[in-house]
């Protein structure tokens, strides 16, 4: 048995009990054991939060950035020495295999190693004489207090999406991450106070809605970031621009793949079974629409169908595992329910994950891997967000067919061909509408030191995650401009 732990609050350096009623109960997906309470959050935890990060603000801003950045260097080095436990706590209460948990934190520490460049990064630009005797300059200054609302899918890099870039530019920081997955964030905030980062910097706010909601609606949050479903991310971008804040929400997506008839079979069948059905296909950048063209139809159905079906699905914790369980019983039974719906409208599920059993893991939310093909073009099921481990097949007569049905839906994350023609993968690379595309790539997840984009209802916002877009969210911009007459200085 998991030892259980209150899910407290992280604020001014310390863990407080919420003020608030308790919330949903952090359950491990994979035996269904209970690692905790969350509590339902409450406006008066999210003030206490905000406050200690005000009263932080100034001494941090006004350290040097050669200085900030070493507590991130501090941060890295505990990450690497803390590598497998952050993984094994990831896989806990998330279910993900241990595999991919290590993945997510080696992708986390990515970013804080990019974050170390912010004396670089930050520079603004300086011009002299833009007139006689008279320069302009312009600098970047951190903004103040800044959040993030994080999802369950990655509890432990999104989160590095956002705050190594926001407290190296200055500003200090109030992280709301999912009630279903508390603990990681609270692993986090306990490595940057281990790493020396003043008390109040980072702030860590459990709950629901109610705590979401305080900080949308907080005078002193300058800025929110979001990662989650679109309707989620549409209204917090609505309520946080009401309120005057800097806002980018990512939102969700429906990510398709084409397969050209001249792709390598073997590996194109590998990499997109590993894109749809990783991570239990819980990922914004998972594949969830296969689109063949010509005689692809026939060989990718059989293959990735029996890559599917060959997957061997459990708790996360063990090695041997390649698929995990989804977050949640109520995911599972609403992934079910539209595999379900599918089957009703006409689809063949190829492969069939619903009423997977796990020896020995009753209480486990597993949903195994599932194709499905024949879903008709006008079912809404082609344009809803599964989020979990379902590939749809659909047919094209050629390529520009193909990208037809990508622009036809709504969302714009990801995209990625499968072809061995130059010429094929630059028309499409060229013309399709989403964010990140790959050529021969399942997972077009963008570097730490790229944007993480995405396009039409993807993302709401101008600067993405990651990279540059990080250092223009998290800085506004002054521009100085200078006379120093000679004339002047002889008075004194």
């Amino acid at each position: 048995m998991i030892a259980v732990e209150p899910i407290c609050n992280f604020i001014a350096g310390e863990r407080r009990e919420s003020k608030s009623k308790s919330g949903a109960q952090v359950l491990n997906p994979a035996t269904g054991e209970l690692l905790g309470q969350s509590p339902e959050g409450a406006a008066e935890d999210v003030n206490a939060a905000v406050a200690a990060a005000v009263k932080a603000f100034p001494a941090w801003r006004a350290t040097p950035a050669g200085e900030r950045i070493q507590v991130l260097f501090r941060l890295k080095a505990l990450l690497e020495d803390k590598f497998e436990e952050v993984a094994r706590q990831i896989t806990t209460e998330n279910g993900k295999t241990l595999t991919e948990s290590r993945g997510e934190v080696r992708r986390g520490i990515e970013n804080v190693e990019v974050a170390c460049g912010i004396p670089m990064m930050m520079q603004g630009r300086t011009l002299e004489d833009i007139a006689r005797g008279i320069d302009e300059l312009m600098v970047r200054q951190p903004l103040g207090v800044a959040a993030a609302i994080v999802p369950s899918n990655f509890p432990f890099m999104i989160p590095l999406w956002f705050l190594p870039y926001a407290i190296a530019c200055g500003n200090t920081f109030v992280l709301k991450p999912s009630e279903r997955v508390p603990l990681s964030s609270l692993m986090l905030a306990d490595l940057l106070d281990a790493a020396g980062l003043p008390k109040g910097v980072l702030n860590v706010v459990q709950g629901a809605k109610p705590a979401v909601d305080a900080l949308l609606d907080h005078p002193d949050v300058r800025a929110i970031s979001f990662v989650g479903s679109t309707p989620v991310a549409h209204y917090i971008y609505s309520r946080g621009s009401a309120s005057g804040k800097r806002v980018q929400c990512q939102g969700g997506a429906k990510n398709h793949v084409v397969i050209m008839p001249d792709a390598d079979r073997e590996t194109t069948t590998k990499i997109i079974s590993d894109s749809a059905f990783g991570c239990a296909g819980q990922r914004c950048l998972a594949v969830s629409v296969a689109v063949t063209v010509g005689d692809a139809r026939d060989w990718f159905r059989d293959s990735i169908t029996s890559a599917a079906s060959s997957l061997r699905v459990g708790n996360g914790l063990d090695e041997a595992v390649q698929m995990g369980p989804v977050i949640s019983e109520a995911s599972k039974k609403r992934i079910e329910s539209l595999i379900d719906k599918g089957v009703t409208a006409g689809a063949k599920a190829e492969a069939d994950g619903r009423g997977v059993r796990v020896a020995g893991l009753d209480n486990g939310s597993f949903v195994g891997p599932t194709v499905l093909s024949g879903i008709p073009p006008e079912s809404d099921l082609m344009e809803t967000e599964i989020f979990g481990p379902v590939l749809s097949l659909v047919h094209a007569s050629g390529l520009e067919d193909a990208m037809r049905v990508i622009e036809n839906s709504s969302y714009g994350n990801a995209a990625s061909i499968f072809t061995t023609s130059g010429a094929s993968a630059r028309k499409f690379r060229n013309e399709i509408p989403t964010g990140n595309v790959g050529v021969n790539i399942g997972v077009a997840a963008p570097m730490a030191y790229f944007p993480f984009s995405g396009w039409k209802s993807s993302f709401f916002g101008v600067q993405h995650a990651q990279g540059n877009d990080a250092i223009e969210f998290y800085t506004d911009k002054k521009v100085i401009v200078e006379r120093w007459p000679k004339e002047w200085s002889r008075r004194f």
